[in-house]
């Protein structure tokens, strides 16, 4: 996409072409100590930013992606056809106002979308880490950001935002990092994972696993575990719809409007699903979404302690936001973290959202969310000004 044709297709509200940056730090011997004991370094984050940050840089905003997210939130890369996961949201007059603020968005340690993780090259062999990388918890990926907020010279977050897994660092800053955070917007997550949600991950880490080409995660250079990660992916996407909005979108209709009587995908759900689980494997590495959603299997906020004790050194004020056909994190997840918060004393919002999208409402319900963020953000900016 050249310039001309960038200005005749960006809408004139997207932040433009944007580029991807990378911060390494963590060099030996300062590698970073992860939750497990274990030592990570040199690490390498990639990460985006979108607006300008104001002299006393205090309209900074993280923005957290979710599982199979990355930096690219907002804007366009050179020659891209679609814009960033969540530029509905971002960019000029939108719910985080480009015009106003400052937005960072990083790929987690882990990941493999330019930040470290399993297939990048481990310094000490230089091979892919494969296996050999350390597990990483939330806590973790949130350590890591905070060395790339000090990099960009930020002493204070506006707010933390982040649906689904990015909800889950929301509430990690908010509780690590009290001194920090103004506000945090954790949407559509959880404090810990439940039994059904583990459950589901582990189907899906077996379904990588059980994939000839996986060889115990040292596949790189070789053919990659397409097959059963596809299988993972189309388990994922399941569980992040209800089942209005599946019989809405695809009911019993079949691709061919008869009955073909063979294994082939036949119903329209079937195809969506595999088209789902092919494009995954395309821009996604395998071990990284094993380590991914076993980070999300560990995260549990409060620990050994009740949750509200957790939250009792929380400074930041706090909009909650769940949907009604969340399945796969019901609100009632999210209602437990806002009763809480009440009796840690903290200030929070909640707002549940009559959605038939399920999980996927988080990236979907743009026009509710959008209003509810840029009322709560214009209370947060008043707070700050008295």
């Amino acid at each position: 996409m050249d310039k001309k044709q960038s200005d005749n297709l960006i809408p004139k509200n997207n932040v433009g072409i944007t580029e991807t940056k990378y911060f390494t730090f963590a060099e030996p011997p300062n590698e970073l100590v992860l939750d497990s004991g274990e030592k990570l370094g040199p690490i390498t984050l990639a990460y985006e930013t979108y607006g300008k940050l104001n002299e006393d840089k205090s309209n900074a905003i993280l923005c957290e992606h979710a599982l199979s997210g990355d930096a690219h939130a907002a804007g366009y890369h050179k020659g891209d056809k679609n814009p960033g996961w969540w530029d509905t949201m971002i960019g000029p007059g939108k719910a985080f106002d480009t015009d106003k603020n400052y937005i960072i968005c990083s790929n987690v340690i882990g990941g493999c979308r330019g930040s470290t993780g399993p297939s990048s090259i481990n310094p000490k062999t230089n091979k892919p880490y494969g296996m050999e990388f350390p597990i990483i918890t939330i806590k973790d990926m949130v350590n890591a950001q905070r060395y790339l907020i000090d990099h960009l010279g930020i002493k204070k977050l506006l707010t933390v935002v982040g649906g689904s897994m990015g909800g889950m660092q929301t509430l990690q800053w908010i509780v690590s990092y009290p001194d920090r955070v103004c506000s945090g917007i954790p949407i559509a997550t959880t404090a810990k994972h439940s039994s059904q949600q583990i459950a589901f991950n582990e189907v899906e880490r077996q379904a990588v696993m059980s994939d000839p080409n996986w060889q115990d995660g040292n596949y790189y250079g070789e053919s990659a575990p397409i097959r059963g990660l596809a299988v993972a992916r189309m388990i994922g996407h399941i569980t992040y719809m209800s089942d209005k909005s599946m019989a809405e979108k695809f009911g019993r209709r079949s691709k061919e409007n008869k009955t073909i009587f063979k294994f082939d995908p036949d119903f329209e759900v079937e195809g969506y699903l595999h088209y789902r689980g092919d494009s995954f494997v395309k821009r996604f590495d395998a071990n990284t979404y094993l380590y991914i959603t076993k980070a999300l299997d560990y995260f549990d906020i409060a620990g050994d302690k009740q949750l509200y004790e957790v939250f009792k050194n929380v400074k930041a004020e706090l909009l909650i936001i769940a949907f009604k056909s969340d399945w796969l994190y019901p609100a009632y997840q999210s209602r437990e973290i806002v009763k809480a918060c009440k009796l840690a004393g903290v200030d929070a919002t909640y707002c549940e959202i009559d959605s038939t999208y399920g999980h996927d409402a988080f990236l979907l319900e743009i026009e509710q969310e959008t209003n509810l963020i840029k009322h709560f953000l214009e209370h947060v900016y008043s707070g700050r000004k008295k």
